[in-house]
């Protein structure tokens, strides 16, 4: 059951003030609402992984850059 008291959120930030909130496993960003593309809510959360989960996101993200890397050549039109 998640908890009310702030102390105990895994997730640290401030309500829908723009900034950034750390507290070592997530981070969240607000965009100020002038900078919005037409006015849209927009909110970055990034999540830190460390140790053994984070051996295997950098697995995966490899994987994926080298697929992208590789459909790119194959479908890289002659100047």
């Amino acid at each position: 059951m998640a908890s009310d008291d702030p102390r105990n959120n895994r997730e640290n930030h401030h309500g829908n003030s723009p900034g950034m909130g750390v507290n070592g496993r997530v981070i969240s960003y607000n965009v100020e609402e002038g900078e919005r593309p037409d006015g849209t809510k927009v909110r970055f959360k990034i999540r830190i992984a460390t140790g053994k989960r984070a051996r295997e996101i950098d697995a995966r993200q490899a994987t994926a850059i080298m697929e992208v890397l590789q459909w790119q050549r194959q479908h890289t039109t002659p100047s």
